[in-house]
């Protein structure tokens, strides 16, 4: 099951679980739709898998399976995104 990841590994936004704009590569690894687009160029820079929309849980699934509450956070990323 996915963990569904509360926040972006680049920026550090916030990806609640109903968010669009959350991308996943394979391993789960979370970014942004901006990030995933515009620095990453859609390539995942952990294990350089696809990054591809992540699905939304329906609510009542969300209820019995809550998102993930570990931020997970690169700032490497975060420069190479400033710079």
């Amino acid at each position: 099951m996915l963990e569904l990841r509360p926040s972006c590994e680049c920026c550090d936004r916030d990806l609640p679980a109903d968010s669009p704009d959350a991308m996943i590569c394979t391993f789960e690894c979370t970014f942004c739709a901006t990030c995933a687009a515009e620095v990453l160029d859609g390539i995942c820079p952990n294990c350089s898998g696809e990054l591809v929309r992540r699905p939304i849980r329906p609510a009542v699934a969300l209820a019995r399976n809550p998102a993930s509450t570990e931020r997970v956070f690169n700032p490497a990323c975060r420069e190479r995104l400033a710079g």
